[in-house]
């Protein structure tokens, strides 16, 4: 997609492969025939610029032709660099600033329970590690700790760089999972690129009453390309054709 764009956000698309792939195929309660469907979960890509990867999920399980995959960031396309959720079907919330994606879920979460106070659906929300410098993150997560939402999961692509070098160095989070914990959420630390390992974590976040829960996934930048993997070079790059080629190669094995 992105060698045909020629631009794009590369490295944290592939780093969360995985886990939209995850959640998409074995734990949202959706259905690509009816987007709109009222019981469905909720779904929002915090960290928009990771687009790729949504779309790539979207795509497979039905929403739209894998066809399109290749007109991303191309005039008049549905698919734009960040998702839109006037343009593309299953984009629950557009993103993009980064910051922003838990304080709309947390909206979400709150607006599931019925009169009852039982929630009616799930809300998950994939940010980046990086994305945790944003102060509005922090706001969000004492919210939902303070409504005690249950029906709320968090997910950290935790790969440990972003655009300009490693987390550690530009503004340094940790430990996360303290951080997380400090605000009162259920936290889970995962295998950000072993499925039963995600699969475990989201089932015990399922299971969790009266506070929210984040998934604190490790995950390689660049995952499963060996001139990308855990260089933070690749966050905004989109590879040449020959590096397309090898890229394929080396994902077939």
């Amino acid at each position: 997609m992105l060698g045909e764009a020629g631009s794009g956000h590369t490295g944290g698309s592939l780093s969360v492969t995985d886990i939209l792939t995850t959640l998409f195929f074995s734990e949202l309660k959706h259905d690509p025939q009816n987007p709109s469907w009222q019981e469905r979960d909720r779904f929002i890509l915090s960290k928009g610029h990771a687009a790729p990867a949504l779309y790539a999920a979207l795509a497979r399980t039905g929403y739209f032709s894998s066809d399109e995959l290749l007109t991303i960031r191309k005039l008049n396309s549905s698919l734009q660099g960040h998702p839109d959720m006037n343009k593309t079907p299953g984009v629950e919330m557009s993103t993009g600033s980064l910051g922003q994606g838990l304080s709309v879920a947390c909206g979400m979460a709150v607006a599931a329970r019925d009169k009852s106070g039982k929630p009616g659906y799930r809300v998950y929300a994939v940010l980046g590690d990086g994305e945790l410098n944003e102060g509005q993150v922090w706001e969000a997560a004492a919210s939902a700790s303070h409504y005690k939402l249950d029906n709320l999961c968090a997910i950290v692509d935790n790969n440990g760089l972003q655009i300009d070098g490693r987390t550690q160095d530009v503004m340094n989070m940790d430990s996360i999972s303290d951080k997380w914990k400090a605000f009162g959420w259920n936290v889970i630390e995962a295998d950000g690129h072993d499925m039963q390992n995600l699969l475990a974590a989201l089932s015990s976040a399922r299971n969790e009453t009266g506070r929210p829960t984040v998934i604190v996934a490790k995950t390689v930048k660049g995952k499963g390309i060996t001139f990308m993997e855990n260089k933070a070079g690749w966050h905004g790059v989109a590879p040449s054709q020959e590096q397309v080629c090898q890229a394929l190669e080396e994902l077939k094995k």
